[in-house]
């Protein structure tokens, strides 16, 4: 069985969706989640499935205890499900295409810092898009440019607002956000 280690920043709600896909599966599990804010709700959401949650800061990323952390829970795939710092190299050159992200628009479009979350659904509005959509890619030292895993779009042509975007952009994440990953681990 595999073992999957989540990094989140926020309310953890994709967290949440690949927890409970993991919940009963043969392929893989979730071992611990990783947080950066001491105020996520993905802490509560950790705790309500009994998965080990730990909160560190950004001095801890970069110097290695996060990735001693990584180590002891023997993490075979690394999952970014909105996480909002930049991944150290260091981390990135001992887990090479064993860490994934999830991005709300389809790469290379909406990418880079500062793109995430309402931010790109708004860009995506403003510039009139048809279509937007997610992207999982693997995570290299820039942001949104490692390669790309798996693309779904999604017409957008009935939106009127940002925050409708992000609800057909959740319903895409949700749904294939796990899948992805189990067809991920059991490659490894």
């Amino acid at each position: 069985m595999k073992k999957i280690v989540i990094f989140a920043s926020g309310s953890g709600s994709n967290a949440e969706k690949i927890i409970l896909h993991f919940k009963n599966n043969t392929h893989g599990t979730v071992v611990g989640i990783l947080t950066n804010n001491p105020n996520a709700k993905v802490i509560e959401r950790a705790n309500k499935f009994d998965i080990p949650c730990e909160v560190f800061n950004k001095e801890e990323l970069s110097n290695g205890i996060v990735l001693k952390k990584i180590i002891g829970l023997k993490a075979d795939l690394i999952v970014l499900a909105g996480f909002l710092l930049k991944f150290p190299s260091s981390i990135i050159e001992d887990y090479p295409n064993k860490i994934v992200n999830i991005h709300p628009a389809l790469l290379p479009n909406y990418g880079g810092k500062g793109m995430y979350g309402m931010n790109v659904h708004q860009a995506v509005l403003d510039n009139k898009e048809k279509e937007t959509g997610i992207t999982i890619h693997y995570v290299n030292e820039n942001y949104d440019e490692g390669a790309i895993v798996f693309q779904k779009s999604v017409s957008i042509e009935d939106c009127l607002t940002a925050e409708e975007i992000a609800e057909k952009i959740h319903f895409l994440e949700y749904n294939y956000f796990p899948e992805v990953i189990e067809n991920l681990i059991s490659k490894l």
